[in-house]
């Protein structure tokens, strides 16, 4: 039987989940840490993987790290302008998505996934560790919808082979992936192509494509495009999973509704729910 969820919305839980909440690492990789050694508990090394901690009074360390779950976890969405790094802090100085979210006011705020530094639109942000490792596990098959402004114009042989699934140089072949080219009329058009499409050099007209793809490869929009003879010129994601990229200027970001927050928590479901 299931422990009882306090009004803090915790409850006894065992220790590799609690890890795996906290972002620390997937529930696997959290078992590969408690068998090393390398997690204790109220100062106590812990190894036995039936272990269970309760996150309000256990106080849980890994490699002497305090490892913390958010009682509610917290959810946004960010419109990823251009010219930001996907990453939390940058040795550099160059700007990161950190310096466009409340990461004071959400502690353990994280990006699930990553955006190109030249790539605009939707990132999801999260406080639940779980659930960001949960988005991005291959398993999955999260949906992610980009629009991109290409070189030239892709005919219906390229279209085809991004369906059927493309050979990427040196990566083996891409998952296959929902591919159109967009109309001028198609309101995503002009996120990429505010001025019209354009053209290439020599003076072929570019286009405008959309693609739907489940893997997670880094630039993998740009090299399928690519392996098709066209490169990528501008490209924005309008759409991760359940989640659409609405009610947002560049730069800005909102807290998920309730009902997106339902619709990506319910992809936590496993065949043995919550553990016991």
């Amino acid at each position: 039987m299931s422990d009882p969820i306090r009004e803090d919305g915790l409850y006894p839980m065992r220790l590799q989940r609690f890890l795996a909440r906290a972002g620390v690492a997937s529930r696997r990789g959290s078992e590969r840490l408690m068998t090393a050694g390398r997690v204790r508990v109220n100062g106590e090394v812990v190894t036995e993987l039936g272990s269970k901690v309760d996150p309000a009074s256990d106080v849980v360390t890994v490699d002497g790290r305090e490892c913390r779950i958010a009682s509610a976890p917290f959810h946004l969405m960010l419109y990823k302008p251009a010219g930001y790094l996907t990453t939390m802090s940058d040795p550099y100085g160059r700007p990161t998505v950190a310096d466009l979210v409340p990461v004071s006011e959400h502690p353990g705020l994280y990006p699930v996934g990553r955006l190109d530094q030249d790539t605009t639109g939707l990132l999801l942000f999260t406080t639940a560790g779980e659930l960001g490792q949960a988005l991005l596990h291959p398993s999955r098959h999260v949906e992610k919808h980009y629009v991109a402004l290409v070189s030239g114009t892709p005919d219906e042989r390229d279209l085809a082979r991004l369906r059927a699934g493309v050979e990427l140089e040196d990566e083996g072949r891409a998952a296959p992936a929902a591919a159109e080219l967009l109309s001028p009329r198609d309101p995503l058009f002009s996120v990429v192509a505010p001025r019209g499409a354009g053209r290439t050099g020599g003076g072929e007209p570019n286009a405008v494509v959309g693609l739907t793809i489940h893997e997670g490869r880094k630039h993998q929009v740009k090299k399928m495009m690519q392996a098709v003879g066209h490169r990528v010129l501008r490209l924005h994601r309008d759409a991760f999973g359940p989640l659409a990229l609405t009610g947002l200027s560049e730069g800005g970001w909102r807290a998920l509704t309730g009902g997106e927050a339902g619709a990506l928590e319910a992809l936590l479901a496993t065949r043995d729910g919550r553990e016991s």
